[in-house]
């Protein structure tokens, strides 16, 4: 007996919040639709599991993947520090990343047997949610062969990465997600060696447009209207926690 499908989404912008903080609740709403699919497939029940979408900024932070290599951090501690910013190795796919203000965060909590099945489909519709975005902006963003997140001027010396993903699934139930570099400081991505790619730049949307600052709000509207055409989905409640 397979489960009822639920397409509504819950849109949570939690603002600006810590890193841990955000995991550890990213973690609940996880274990919470685990644990339903298990009590369902028990029981023989057909309940609804429900899907969530995480807006966010956090603090300056570095996580590191658990395929990553810690020697893609080129500073220690102290430095850290220095920089007012953390580091936590995650349990996500993927190497290193930063997240810091001015980056938009976005983390879909979604029951895949909602949707489709299929974890390369979901990686390519998150890609594609950034690049239509980018389109809205006038820049034409693209996928780059063998490496997920989404670039501008790929196959150029010039080519640079604009968003960073990294997810976990288990039993079609994901968490983590994508860094999209909105009006980020792109300092912070100096100590580092992002996603473990050495021969590639990072960018944002801001220096991409030539302007000091571009609306968040605006931003996270239009993710968020092709994200739900992409996947076919509608909004259950906006909600701020």
């Amino acid at each position: 007996m397979s489960n009822l499908v639920n397409k509504l989404i819950q849109i949570n912008d939690l603002g600006l919040k810590d890193y841990k903080e955000t995991w550890e609740f990213q973690e609940d709403l996880f274990q919470g639709i685990l644990q339903l699919k298990s009590t369902n497939k028990k029981e023989t029940l057909r309940l609804e599991t429900p899907n969530y979408f995480l807006f966010v900024e956090h603090p300056h932070v570095y996580t590191l993947g658990k395929s990553g290599h810690i020697e893609n951090l080129l500073i220690s501690e102290e430095k850290l520090k220095a920089l007012n910013a953390t580091f936590y190795k995650i349990n996500r796919g993927g190497d290193i990343t930063y997240h810091g203000p001015g980056q938009i965060v976005g983390y879909p909590i979604l029951d895949l047997e909602n949707f489709f099945t299929d974890i390369h489909k979901y990686l390519r519709f998150l890609e594609e949610m950034i690049i239509l975005t980018l389109a809205e902006y006038g820049l034409k963003a693209e996928r780059s062969k063998g490496e997920t997140g989404v670039w501008l001027d790929v196959g150029t010396p010039f080519a640079r990465k604009i968003c960073a993903m990294g997810v976990r699934a288990s039993r079609w139930v994901t968490m983590h997600g994508f860094a999209f570099n909105v009006n980020t400081d792109l300092g912070y991505f100096d100590y580092m060696i992002p996603c473990g790619i050495k021969d590639k730049a990072v960018t944002s949307l801001n220096v991409e447009l030539g302007k000091a600052e571009i609306p968040l709000q605006e931003v996270k509207e239009k993710l968020l209207k092709h994200f739900l055409k992409l996947f076919q989905a509608e909004v259950m409640l906006k909600a701020e926690v």
